[in-house]
């Protein structure tokens, strides 16, 4: 039997990370990348990747080494506050266990991972017909017998499995960059502690990351109508008038704005149905955001998609010397799974979102809530109802006397 082809829709880090896995055991594999080249835009911010997931996926592509040259262990230290930077909850740099990386950072060690013709750029993708040819923008491509989706939000690839699209979370904003910021803006260095802050009141939000390169990322979001990003990206506001929706916020959280650099991107959140699934078909499946589009409030889209490279790279490696039925059989098992996975994700990203953005009073009212469900999300599903109750109850007893001060 001739070997198993494999094409895989986008270069993106769950992407080039099942072409590693698939390359290191001998799978012919082809990616095919709509942006002409790597640099072709902003990579985004940090990452920060779990034991269970995002790191055992490294691992098994033989990657943790090259890895631990660019992470960053004392940057998941995490602060939650409200508008006058009052903390609600402190995950110290001690404490503070899952690596970050940026994302850029990422990117470039997976694709050197992998041989360079692997990767064909500028290949923008139009859809997969019925007889699983590729139509890109310039052509079409023939003789693949498994075509992977890792095409993220908008994926062309979901469209041959389903009508199902995103949904607007109701979330848009701003996203800037702070060069240098240990020298130019101080208390905003200070407050990130070389972490996170997320600052959160009244349905909005003003957060930081730090950066590799000693930048910090900073970002301003908001509930806001579906329209808003466009009439934003066609305006321009300059930073004083994004900050006049910020007035009563502490001057130190306003910094997070008033101090950046550079272009400003301007973001709308969409996500895809919790617990979405798709009939299986022959030959054409998805991972990470293709499959299961979330927005970025619980830090799970990259940890999942990892897991979803690892699995299915598992479950086709499996087969790749058994019959062609046998090797797509196995895809079919590792959605089954993979859709449980993703809808545990989905629950968890959505209620943490709801709770600070769409709860009144929020932080202070729901933080409780928020740091009880963060908490228990990573327990064995086997004994989490069973934990639950004892885990909720000193959490919120804890809260019930801290608000007394605060």
């Amino acid at each position: 039997m001739p070997p198993l082809k494999v094409a895989i829709i986008g270069a993106g880090p769950a992407g080039c990370l099942l072409a590693r896995l698939l390359h290191l055991n001998a799978v012919s594999v082809t990616i095919f990348e709509a942006e002409p080249s790597l640099d072709a835009r902003s990579q985004g911010g940090t990452l920060d990747l779990h034991t269970k997931t995002g790191i055992a996926a490294l691992k098994a592509a033989n990657l943790y080494d090259e890895f631990l040259k660019h992470a960053r262990f004392d940057g998941s230290a995490l602060t939650v506050c409200d508008k006058k930077a009052q903390p609600y909850f402190q995950l110290p740099r001690v404490f503070a266990s899952n690596p970050e990386i940026d994302r850029l950072e990422l990117r470039l060690l997976l694709l050197r991972s992998i041989p360079e013709d692997m990767v064909r750029w500028n290949h923008r993708l139009e859809r997969v017909d019925e007889n699983g040819d590729l139509h890109f923008a310039h052509g079409i491509e023939k003789g693949y017998d498994l075509i992977v989706g890792a095409d993220g939000s908008w994926s062309r690839v979901r469209g041959s499995l389903t009508a199902t699209k995103p949904e607007y979370s109701g979330i848009s904003g701003f996203n800037f960059s702070i060069p240098n910021a240990l020298e130019k803006a101080p208390r905003v260095y200070e407050l990130v502690n070389r972490g996170s802050i997320f600052g959160y009141s009244d349905g909005k939000a003003i957060m930081g990351q730090q950066m590799g390169d000693g930048s910090i990322r900073a970002s301003a979001y908001g509930r806001h109508d579906e329209l808003w990003a466009n009439e934003m990206r066609a305006k321009q506001p300059s930073r004083e008038e994004i900050c006049r929706d910020y007035e009563d916020w502490a001057p130190e959280l306003r910094e997070f704005v008033h101090l950046t650099e550079g272009d400003m991107r301007i973001y709308a959140f969409y996500m895809l149905p919790v617990g979405m699934k798709w009939e299986t078909r022959r030959g054409v499946t998805l991972l990470g955001d293709a499959a299961h589009l979330m927005t970025p409030f619980a830090g799970e889209g990259v940890n999942i998609a990892s897991e979803d490279a690892m699995k299915l790279a598992e479950a086709i490696i499996s087969t790749k010397d058994q019959d062609r039925e046998r090797q797509l059989e196995s895809v079919a098992v590792y959605e089954k799974e993979m859709f449980d996975r993703a809808a545990n994700a989905q629950a968890l990203t959505k209620k943490l979102m709801d709770l600070m953005f769409f709860t009144e009073g929020a932080p202070r009212t729901s933080i409780q809530h928020w740091v009880a469900t963060r908490a228990v999300y990573d327990c064995n599903p086997a004994i989490k109802p069973l934990v639950y109750p004892f885990i909720a109850a000193g959490i919120f007893s804890f809260y019930s006397v801290f608000k007394l001060f605060v």
